[in-house]
């Protein structure tokens, strides 16, 4: 999914929330799927990847974007505001899909 499909994708579900046709409930769920879609799936950016990361507590889910596992490392460390490498425990994993209960 594109970045353009994306954001059309979200507008419909403000839309639909916003004419009443769906409760608040409904339109969070649409935003989260699209943007869950979204995120494993660039089109033409090759280089992108969502990566999840486990270890320390602070870091354990957090779910990021970036060109490799070492870039996704620095990126969670960077969220999280954290300095030195060593003062944070954590690893990543590729992800391919983001389901829901994620």
């Amino acid at each position: 999914m594109d970045r353009i499909s994306a954001l059309r994708n979200i507008e419909d579900a403000i839309r639909a929330f916003e004419q009443g046709e769906t409760d608040l409930s409904t339109a969070e769920r649409r935003v989260v799927n699209v943007l869950r879609t979204y995120a494993t799936d660039f089109e033409g950016d090759e280089e992108l990847a969502a990566y999840r990361a486990a270890g320390d507590d602070r870091a354990e889910g957090l779910v990021v974007v970036a060109a490799s596992p070492e870039a996704a490392e620095t990126r969670v460390r960077d969220l999280l505001d954290v300095d030195d490498p060593s003062a944070l425990d954590v690893a990543v994993e590729r992800v391919d899909r983001l389901d829901r209960r994620d």
